[in-house]
């Protein structure tokens, strides 16, 4: 499995705790992520390798892979890069492999989008977070580069995934699946 904006390990450990034994390339842009990250994966019997590159504009770690995933990453690329890069994912997976993508969206329109994301905001202060949080959250979120589901869904099936899929969406966050034909 290859892991696109790893991060600290969160995802990469529920795919080792579901597939014991699953050779895993864990890949972010932030070094620092994957040092916390190989910090965490000490004493797991799997076969990891940690790599700090830019995915979006390097070549890919050779596969083919039987899966690709990425949670809470792809939103930092631009469009044509995003659009690029779903290719690139496609040729990296063997026939039969999967791509899936947990990530933050944006709405089908500018009003939904806003709709969204005023939702989200609620939920967050209802659940507690410090407006210092919350503050902090969405100074980082003006540089996310998220995309409507509907265009992304279609970049998939362009780059020749079969099977693309939403099977989950709450508002501003979705999961998005596609894969390879055998």
């Amino acid at each position: 499995m290859l892991d696109l904006g790893a991060g600290t390990r969160l995802l990469a450990r529920f795919v080792v705790d579901a597939f014991p034994g699953a050779s895993l390339v864990l890949v972010d842009i932030a070094g620092d992520m994957l040092t916390r990250a190989r910090d965490r994966f000490a004493g797991v019997a799997a076969e990891v390798r940690f790599l700090a590159m830019d995915y979006a504009a390097e070549p890919l770690p050779a596969g083919p892979f039987d899966a690709v995933v990425s949670a809470l990453s792809i939103h930092h690329v631009g469009d044509p890069a995003k659009r690029a890069l779903f290719a690139r994912i496609f040729g990296a997976l063997r026939p039969g492999g999967v791509f899936v993508n947990a990530d933050q969206v944006a709405g089908p329109t500018p009003e939904l989008d806003a709709r969204c994301r005023g939702e989200w905001l609620a939920r967050v202060r209802a659940g507690g977070a410090a407006e210092s949080t919350i503050s902090a959250t969405l100074a980082r979120m003006e540089h996310d580069r998220c995309a409507p589901i509907a265009d992304q869904l279609a970049w998939l099936a362009e780059a020749g995934f079969a099977n693309v899929d939403l099977p989950f969406k709450d508002g501003m966050f979705a999961v998005m699946t596609g894969e390879r034909a055998s």
